[in-house]
Order: C-alpha cells, then structure tokens, then sequence
C-alpha cells in the first residue's frame, strides 16, 4: 500500500510539472547571522601574493567572501578568484609567475618598462572577459592621471581596467581606458574599502600590504626612490580608506622587493600568519555563531548550490539552474556536495522528496534568506 501511495504521489507532481498550474510554496531558510563580507586587497606588486595566503585561509575557515574591491596587484588577484580560481590554484599560478610575464625593459617617455605582457597574463589566468561574467561581484581601482580623480570600474572588459591599475608611475606608462588615461590605483585607493562600501558590503576587511619605508639606508635607484614616496604617501593617507575598514590586516611584508616573485611561499605564509592573527575579531565582527564555529558551519548564498541528483531508482526531479536545490526545514538545511549534513529534519524531507509530496520547481525562495551548510555525518537522505 505504501508504494502505491508514493507512485500515486510521485504521478501527481508530475502532472503538476506538466500543467504548469504551479501552488508557490515557500519553505523557510535559516537566516544567517552574518555579515555580507566585502575584502579589499591593496596594491603591493610581487608582495601582493601575500594576498594569496589571505584567501586560505578564509577558504580553509569557510567563511565566504561577497564582495572583492582590488587595488594594483590586489585587482589582479581578486579578478582571478572571483573568476573561479581557488586560493590553491592561485598559489600554483604564483610559484612560477616572474616579472618577465607582466613587464618588458623599454626606453620610452611614460615608464621604463612596457607591460603589453600583463594583457596576456590576465587573459590566462582570469579566462573571463567582463566583470559581468564573475562568479563575485568586483571592483578595480585607477587614478586619472589628468584629474586625480579615483576611477572603479565594476563592469565592462576586465583586462583594461586591471592593467591601468597595476600601472606604477615611472615604472609602467599610463593606460587609456574609456577616453581616460590611468595610473595605478593605490594613489586613489591604496587599500580599497570605499568602493566596497559603496557595492553594499556590511562587513570590510582591508589588507594592507606594509612595506614600511627604509630610514635605514638611502634608496639605491630610482625605483626605490618611487616606492618610498608610495609608502610615505601610502602611510600619510591612511585615514582616507581605514575609515571604511571594519577591519584592517597589516600584512607585513617589510623587506621584501617589489619583484620578489620568487619567494611567493614566504609571501604567502605570512598572508595566512596575518589572518589567523585577526580570525577572532573577523568571526565577532562577522557574528558568526559561536556553536556554528565549533561545528564547521559555513554559510552560502542559495545560488551558488548546484542541483543534487537522486540515487538510481528514486524518483527525481532536477531544477531549472537558476532554482536553489536544497531541500529546507524551518532549523535545517540540507545537501551541499562540500559537505557532509545530518539532522532529524534532513530524512523527513527527503523522504517527503521520495514520496512525490514536494514540488521543487514550486519553491519560493526568500531573497533576502541564506543557507547554512555544516560538517557532519551523512544520513540517509536519498541524494547523491
């Protein structure tokens, strides 16, 4: 008699598919105690990889970034990740990136190197072509060189914008864009929490590469005679992006030069030193929970959750892609394939799933709700 029950059940819903004649059912979300995260990476070249170690640990720590604003390098490596790139990725990329691949030694009036080079770089390692096309939303800072104004694009090509923001006076000429010609962006925005701000982020953390000046020694060339004015400019100016900053983590990357590419692993530990350092006041800052912490517990967006699939034999239903494919209790969430997830409401709904008694493609989803995805031991919910 069961099994009659869920056929019954499972031919009803399919009609229902059919007809079209959809009852919306809204299946309340955990609403998650947390902040929408916006990181702001700073400028700083080859020490700019300390940026790398950053993300990490924020990966390891599953807590999810919403929004990326990049100054310099930083613009380089947030367009990288927000394209899809892992921190681990991104760490393979950085062992083996050198100067030549961003710059050529030239003689010219602008800069003494060209960085037609850095076109290409990008293209490889970001793969995407629009800031439209990102996987999370991402602004790159410049500087009108004519005006001094701060420029932040955040949609349209994505090569343009990051090579006039990585475009070091003196080093690399100014690069036109939209009619307007750029210079780096750390002299608008050294670390840029303003535009995340702007973007809607709750919660900033800025990561400010501190290359403190020498008054050790006398610069040696002309391209540390540049990169100590930066710092002292960069150090001056502080209080103009620290304002916008939840959060700062002063990454000391102080006696490393500006073409260190070569020691990308010590860059990178000292990214991850740096965040470990300030993960409590991040967690407090983002009010994360403390018995979620303990249990692993990550939050997400319903969007970015892929659609499961059911064992042989069940009865399935796949979403339409843009649908979150979660099935929810009012206290749980379930199925996110990072994840392992147990709890009592898990196999009440996927045994309601089974027996036909829950129309997916019906579901509304609040917008302003989020998932919770935890680490724990499976049960024996039906999904893959």
């Amino acid at each position: 008699m069961k099994h009659i029950h869920r056929l019954a059940s499972s031919v009803r819903a399919f009609t229902r598919e059919f007809s079209g004649n959809h009852q919306p059912l809204t299946i309340p979300a955990v609403r998650s105690a947390r902040r929408k995260l916006g990181l702001a990476l700073g400028g700083g070249f080859a020490r700019g990889i300390a940026h790398i170690g950053v993300l990490k640990v924020l990966e390891e720590q599953r807590i999810p970034i919403e929004l990326v604003a990049g100054t310099s390098v930083g613009a380089i490596i947030g367009a990288a990740y927000c394209s899809g790139m892992s921190a681990i990725e991104l760490e393979d990329v950085a062992r083996q990136a050198r100067f030549r691949d961003f710059a050529r030694w030239t003689f010219s009036r602008y800069g003494f190197c060209a960085s037609d080079r850095m076109v290409n770089f990008c293209a490889r390692v970001v793969k995407l072509k629009r800031f439209e096309d990102l996987k999370i939303p991402l602004a790159v800072t410049a500087t009108d060189v004519r005006t001094g104004e701060a420029v932040v694009f955040t949609e349209g090509p994505l090569v343009g914008p990051m090579r006039a923001s990585c475009a070091y006076p003196g080093m690399f000429p100014p690069v036109e864009v939209d009619g307007r010609l750029l210079v780096d962006g750390m002299l608008a925005y050294a670390v840029p929490t303003t535009p995340l701000r702007e973007m809607g982020a709750e919660c900033v953390l800025g990561v400010y590469l501190s290359a403190r000046w020498s008054q050790q020694r006398v610069p040696r060339h002309l391209f540390e005679v540049i990169g100590q004015c930066f710092s002292i400019a960069q150090a001056k100016m502080s209080d103009l992006w620290k304002k916008d900053a939840d959060l700062v983590l002063a990454a000391d990357v102080d006696g490393f030069a500006f073409d260190c590419f070569d020691h990308a692993k010590e860059l990178i530990a000292i990214g991850e030193a740096s965040t470990r350092a300030v993960l409590p006041q991040l967690r407090e800052l983002l009010k994360v929970p403390e018995a979620c912490r303990d249990a692993g517990i990550a939050t997400m967006s319903p969007s970015s959750i892929p659609a499961p699939r059911l064992k042989p034999g069940r009865w399935s239903h796949r979403l339409r892609p843009a649908t979150p494919s979660t099935i929810l209790a009012e206290e749980h969430v379930i199925n996110h394939p990072a994840h392992k997830v147990t709890a009592e409401a898990t196999g009440r709904a996927c045994q309601q799933l089974n027996e036909g008694a829950v129309d997916l493609s019906a579901i509304v989803w609040p917008a302003d709700h989020e998932l919770v995805v935890g680490q724990h031991e499976r049960n024996a919910c039906p999904y893959e």
